[in-house]
């Protein structure tokens, strides 16, 4: 009886939020964590021969030298090892990367948690494309880049499309997007967005036919904000939960919060621990102008300041559960 009484104690002691579980599902291989983060202007600081960046050179607008860059790129890999809770995430996904030589100098600094790159040059005239990062939990099968054509000879970035196996799980689909800006006006603009979106609604289509229960995941800057505009998947955004302080958004813009940074799933994986905006005090700063706070950037106009980047990072969280997943 005394057992009864101790252990009606102890969950009655449980702290609120909290709720007792199984040895099985506190296994670490059945978490999977994936961030998603547009880190604003990840050039590297030579001469690019193709691309459009003399500004982010040391003799360009930006004076963009070896040390700011060498800062910008701690700072990036500060940001990834403390929203990983210094354990890494497994999956992160980067908008705004010049080139292959700024994820391996990310990389070296990131060391401890093995990270690989996937990157490819795309059609963007600024030459800042998505990129891909992952540790060996995540066993790459493919990875190519969906170009997105748009009228009148206008070029943006590609969507990388990657797909792996996590811990002997089935397949997971990646989509990693950075959608045409809403530069000109959002409605102006909102055609090049529908545009890729088709693009993208095409390819999801494609592996849901030959596969159901397909798991995806879109995810990245998609310029707008959250909608359930694709077909067979849900945008997480909008189930945040409601009282968190991380739910004003992910960029600010003239004193309105958006959250232009999504994660689309499909139905295998609507068991979710945990969707976030990382919203630490150092990625912040107060923004005088239109009161509370904003992101802490690198650059403000032309004038240095050493923050981060305009857009706060996403964490997605997903506890797998093989009986839903087969």
């Amino acid at each position: 009886m005394r057992w009864v009484f101790f252990l009606l104690f102890f969950c009655l002691s449980l702290p609120t939020g909290y709720a007792a579980v199984s040895p099985d599902e506190t296994e670490p291989n059945r978490l999977f964590r994936i961030v998603s983060y547009n880190v604003e202007n990840l050039f590297h600081p030579d001469q690019d021969s193709i691309n459009t960046d003399a500004d982010f050179t040391p003799d360009g607008k930006y004076h963009w030298t070896y040390s700011k860059y060498r800062q910008k790129v701690q700072h990036i890999a500060q940001v990834i090892t403390n929203i990983g809770q210094f354990d890494g995430v497994d999956i992160v996904g980067l908008c705004e990367v010049e080139n292959k030589q700024c994820l391996s100098d990310l990389c070296s600094v990131l060391r401890r948690f093995g990270y690989q790159y996937i990157h490819f040059d795309s059609p963007d005239k600024r030459g800042i494309d998505v990129a891909l990062l992952y540790r060996p939990t995540f066993h790459l099968i493919s990875a190519y880049p969906i170009p997105v054509p748009i009228a009148n000879g206008e070029t943006t970035r590609d969507i990388l499309y990657v797909s792996g196996i996590y811990h002997n799980t089935d397949t997971l689909h990646l989509f990693l997007c950075h959608l045409p800006s809403q530069s000109g006006g959002a409605a102006a603009t909102a055609w090049k967005r529908e545009a890729a979106i088709a693009v993208l609604q095409q390819h999801i289509d494609s592996i849901s036919a030959l596969s159901p229960k397909a798991q995806i995941i879109v995810m990245g800057d998609m310029n707008t904000a959250p909608e359930e505009n694709i077909h067979g998947l849900h945008n997480a955004m909008l189930h945040l939960p409601k009282h968190s302080d991380s739910t004003q958004g992910t960029h600010k813009y003239q004193g309105r919060w958006a959250f232009l940074d999504q994660f689309y799933l499909s139905n295998p994986l609507l068991y979710i621990t945990d969707v976030q905006v990382y919203s630490a005090p150092y990625l912040l700063e107060d923004d005088l102008r239109y009161l509370d706070t904003k992101p802490r950037r690198t650059y403000i106009g032309y004038r240095y300041q050493a923050g981060y980047s305009d857009h706060l990072p996403i964490r997605l969280t997903i506890k797998y559960k093989t009986d839903c997943l087969k």
